[in-house]
């Protein structure tokens, strides 16, 4: 097991990372898992389209972006692990949440489809060596590998978490 101290992070990653407790990022992505479900799943369906502020994420729209972030994170996973060295762009989160139509998809597609998505994550990262976890490209023009964003993916899960838990629920 790679050490927790190998992480390969800038300022934009360090907070989801540090919402990360567990120094197995496979162990945390399998928790966060089920924390995750246990919180949308409790959700009542009065609050699926409440937002805590004009111009804010519905919850609806929030899973969404979360559905959307995990395949981004889990592709950029891919991509370093087969020590791949071509710079990966960010994405414009909020250009994407405009255009993701997750404000009218149906509640139990959306928790299907986190369900699939988080399961393929879990399966990529379960195959992946530590050699092919430490390979660092280029993602947004910063130095990352696959290894890192093992905490990234729960990390980002977290704080969203945190986000409906203080201001939505």
């Amino acid at each position: 097991m790679i050490p927790k101290t190998e992480i390969i992070a800038d300022d934009a990653y360090n907070g989801y990372i540090a919402l990360v407790r567990e120094n197995d990022f496979r162990e945390a992505i399998k928790k966060n898992t089920r924390q995750f479900r246990k919180l949308i799943e409790s959700i009542p369906r009065k609050q699926y389209d409440h937002a805590y502020a004009e111009g804010k994420w519905t919850i609806r729209e929030m899973l969404q972006h979360i559905i959307d972030a995990e395949r981004v994170f889990a592709f950029r996973a891919l991509h370093l692990s087969r020590k791949d060295a071509t710079p990966l762009p960010p994405f414009d989160e909020n250009h994407w949440a405009a255009n993701d139509g997750g404000a009218t998809r149906k509640w139990k597609d959306l928790l299907e489809e986190f369900k699939a998505v988080r399961a393929g994550t879990e399966y990529l990262y379960d195959a992946l060596t530590d050699d092919q976890l430490r390979f660092v490209g280029t993602v947004r023009s910063k130095a990352l590998n696959a290894f890192t964003i093992g905490y990234i993916i729960p990390g980002h899960v977290t704080h969203h978490m945190k986000i409906l838990e203080e201001r939505y629920l």
